[in-house]
């Protein structure tokens, strides 16, 4: 992990930012003062509907099977589920026990699967015998010690005796690994302490608007927004938790009004997708009162339309390292909530470098990466994080995201990794060279689109071909490519580089 000068580390005490309390001390209080909220899972698959009580008590006789097995502080606990009550019990039960918990996306595919096992070498791993093209694959967990599966034996982990009381754990110990997909070549690894995801949390939750309403979760809880706003934030505020297992625009849409959910924002595929139904009526703008964006670029036209509905709109910036960089107030100006990427929260330093690179720093900063290389490279001594991203400060201090420093594309919030994309086309036959690229998406924002030079007497593949090499090598589908190029030859630098910019340009103009 990286060293956190002593400066930074005496200040977040003193400010209150960081404190004693571990996330099994935030879940026990909160659970305890609403018992009876609401937590409900709308799903075809696997739906369900309880109570916080409900769920505890099945997160309480898991710890207590696992603790049972072995299980404590310092073990790593993952699970790759969707959005079902179980992947509540798990992260509950980790907390509880003082374990890090390791939530792995549901739509990743056995490549990024075995990675994630085989980096962390957790002591449990719980998943779902089947959903989507989610399946179990007893071969990629065979050197992990518990495993369950929900839908076949994931209820023999639960004990007779539960977990009355959570585990004593130090609060600068890990509480969570968040898998994110970057510029390398395999997800990267995040690790976040029991002060950085408890501080996290509490200042998201003091950022919301107050009057929000009940709230319908679709992010994944795999990932890093998705997972606070399910598990941590309505365990906080004691408000009702709605989940959904699939993005399901007509679906999301009849939930809105027959359980009277709001959609608060995210990644602005969320809300977009909705205005775009044919189902979608002056009705349901009640429950599009806000919609507070990030996680994706966030297109002017997109904050506009969206305001000129009379939605509040807000922006916000940040990654799974530092999950909430800065952010426009719900009640700032209007110019400044459409067009800026906000200001830095509580606690928050931001500083550009000479070439525009966004450098963070602040109590929701992560610890570093589980690749130590990694991390040497992302943080400099003095607590710095270089994001990646390029931007602009303005003399008000709101930020503005103008690019990317990062061979990465964001589609729908899912980072991207160019590289590997690259690595499954290479290995397709005929092919010569690869490149890969952000096409602008206007559902998602961005998709990968790649560029081929082939060999002699091969042609382009086709889509359809593609996917089944893509399907083969088993990378999620999210990042395969949704578009196919071909060149003679790429745009190159004088020392041989591939001029991506170019290729982004092409696109641009539909050349």
């Amino acid at each position: 992990m990286r060293e956190i000068p002593i400066e930074l580390t005496e200040r977040y005490a003193a400010e209150g930012w960081w404190t004693e309390e571990t996330v099994g001390d935030l879940l026990t209080r909160g659970l305890a003062a609403a018992p009876d909220t609401e937590f409900r899972v709308h799903s075809a698959a696997h739906p369900w509907a309880g109570t916080f009580r409900d769920v505890e008590a099945v997160a309480r006789r898991l710890a207590g099977g696992l603790r049972e097995r072995g299980v404590g502080p310092g073990d790593a606990v993952a699970f790759q589920l969707p959005n079902w009550m179980e992947a509540a019990a798990v992260f509950w039960a980790s907390a509880l026990l003082g374990a890090a918990v390791v939530p792995i996306v549901h739509f990743y595919g056995r490549k990024e699967v075995g990675y994630i096992l085989d980096a962390v070498r957790p002591r449990v791993f719980v998943t779902a015998e089947r959903f989507g093209r989610l399946e179990f694959r007893p071969d990629l967990c065979a050197d992990v010690p518990v495993v369950g599966v929900v839908g076949r034996d994931f209820d023999a982990l639960l004990s007779d005796e539960p977990l009355t009381e959570s585990l004593p754990a130090d609060p600068a110990d890990p509480a969570l690994i968040a898998f994110t997909s970057g510029t390398t070549r395999d997800p990267k690894g995040v690790v976040h302490s029991h002060r950085t995801l408890v501080h996290e949390t509490r200042q998201l939750a003091a950022s919301y608007p107050p009057d929000r309403g009940r709230q319908l979760t679709a992010a994944p809880v795999g990932h890093f927004i998705g997972m606070v706003n399910a598990f941590l934030i309505p365990v906080l505020d004691g408000t009702p938790v709605h989940l959904t297992d699939v993005w399901d625009p007509a679906g999301a849409l009849r939930l809105m009004l027959d359980h009277r959910l709001h959609i608060g924002g995210g990644a602005p595929y969320y809300v977009t997708s909705l205005l775009d139904h044919p189902d979608f009526t002056e009705e349901h703008l009640r429950y599009l009162r806000y919609a507070g964006l990030g996680g994706s670029s966030v297109p002017a036209a997109v904050t506009t339309r969206l305001a000129g509905l009379g939605i509040r709109v807000f922006r916000a910036y940040g990654s799974t390292e530092h999950p909430s960089i800065t952010s426009s107030r719900h009640d700032a100006p209007e110019p400044q909530r459409l067009f800026t990427d906000g200001t830095a929260l509580p606690g928050v330093e931001i500083r550009l470098a000479e070439d525009g690179e966004i450098l963070s720093r602040g109590p929701d900063l992560c610890l570093g990466y589980t690749d130590p290389a990694l991390t040497a490279r992302a943080f400099d001594e003095e607590g710095w994080y270089r994001t990646g991203d390029l931007g602009e400060l303005d003399q008000d201090g709101y930020l503005t995201i103008t690019g990317r420093k990062a061979d990465l594309i964001i589609r729908g919030g899912e980072n991207i990794s160019a590289l590997e994309v690259e690595e499954v086309l290479l290995a397709m036959p005929g092919v010569a060279e690869a490149a890969v690229v952000a096409a602008p998406d206007a559902r998602l924002g961005e998709h990968a689109a790649g560029f081929l030079r082939m060999l002699p007497g091969h042609p382009l593949p086709g889509l359809p071909e593609m996917r089944a090499h893509f399907e083969r090598a088993g990378l999620a589908r999210q990042k395969w490519p949704e578009e196919l190029h071909q060149v003679a030859e790429f745009p190159r630098t004088a020392s041989g580089k591939v001029q991506k910019f170019r290729l982004r340009q092409d696109i641009a103009v539909g050349t």
